[in-house]
């Protein structure tokens, strides 16, 4: 029982551009579907009627989606990558001017107050001062 004989080499390249093939096909078809959903301009029944199109007849409404809507799919994907990196941007600039530590001079007004208030001593202000200015 051999049955690597009976499936030439030829058979097996056509097989793998067929998988190949057939698994783009299925990528093109959920993202065109993730694009009809993405779409704010759209109305909710365009929506289900580009689903629906999608679903029952996807030959045709693939070749018609990427006819009527192709170009707008590039530019709403731009659109989308700018917008994350502004944000990004905009993270990294409120997380880099955060004030996450303390000047020297307000801990320095810090201790002071605490030593006119009387929770420390003169003695630990002035450790807690050669600590800071260390």
């Amino acid at each position: 029982m051999n049955l690597a004989a009976d499936y030439p080499l030829l058979n097996v390249f056509w097989t793998i551009c067929w998988i190949f093939l057939w698994i783009l096909w299925f990528m093109l078809l959920f993202r065109i579907l993730i694009d009809v959903f993405h779409d704010d301009s759209l109305s909710g029944w365009a929506k289900a009627g580009w689903s629906i199109f999608l679903v029952f007849l996807p030959f045709l409404g693939v070749f018609v989606y990427l006819i009527a809507r192709g170009r707008g799919m590039g530019e709403r994907e731009m659109k989308k990558a700018q917008r994350s990196q502004e944000e990004f941007r905009a993270y990294v600039r409120e997380t880099a001017t955060a004030p996450d530590q303390t000047s020297t001079a307000d801990q320095l007004a810090k201790l002071s107050e605490l030593r006119t208030s009387g929770h420390i001593t003169d003695e630990e202000f002035a450790q807690a001062k050669a600590k800071i200015l260390a």
